[in-house]
């Protein structure tokens, strides 16, 4: 018997999640939260084996949450859930350590199958993403420049890109601000760009912020 934690801001995703595992005789206890902060108290509350975490969140990213739950609650297994396509997140997320990745827009049949898959202490991909991990085997040097970088660098790339200032990030992920800014010009260097501006409009084109 499971108990098994939605984290998503929109109340209509966690009503929908939450109608398909009620009738899953294995769920014990379905939980919800509106936010990382939520999220993470109520993981210090309560046992929970498994969190639905959604990759945006209103007060953190989800690799935040990740890794967070990581340090903290390293038996609590996530399944990350995303409205953005397969091949921009996925392969973050699982090199962060999550357990599985969903696209929103997967059947419930996939869902469930997701569920019951990383509860039982596997992985969870679905035939989209194990493509990406097999093509990941023998990088391809036309892939994007992101999917080059390093679990902490897209981390720092996706909040520059979203418009955090350096001394923000360095408190969110509790780093020095000289640490950030070393990881700045990393990714700059990698990604052949010289701004923030640069790294933003990198980020829109490719479906990395909203």
């Amino acid at each position: 018997m499971s108990r098994i934690l939605i984290a998503d801001d929109h109340a209509v995703v966690r009503a929908g999640i939450r109608q398909f595992l009620d009738a899953e005789p294995s769920v014990r206890e379905i939980g919800e939260a509106a936010s990382g902060r939520d999220a993470l108290e109520k993981l210090h509350a309560k046992e929970w084996d498994l969190v639905l975490l959604d990759i945006y969140m209103p007060d953190q990213s989800g690799l935040d949450i990740l890794r967070q739950i990581q340090s903290d609650f390293p038996r609590v297994r996530v399944l990350v859930l995303s409205g953005l396509p397969e091949k921009q997140y996925a392969m973050s997320v699982l090199r962060a350590g999550a357990s599985g990745y969903l696209p929103k827009d997967a059947a419930p049949e996939q869902l469930i199958k997701a569920v019951h898959t990383v509860l039982a202490g596997r992985r969870y991909v679905s035939p989209e993403v194990a493509e990406l991990l097999v093509a990941g085997m023998d990088q391809d040097p036309g892939s994007p420049q992101h999917e080059r970088l390093s679990t902490r660098e897209f981390q720092v790339l996706s909040k520059l890109a979203a418009g955090r200032a350096v001394s923000a990030i360095a408190e969110e992920l509790q780093l020095s601000v000289k640490t950030v800014s070393t990881y700045r010009s990393r990714v700059l260097e990698k990604m052949g760009l010289k701004t923030n501006a640069d790294l933003t409009s990198y980020a829109l084109r490719h479906g990395l912020i909203q």
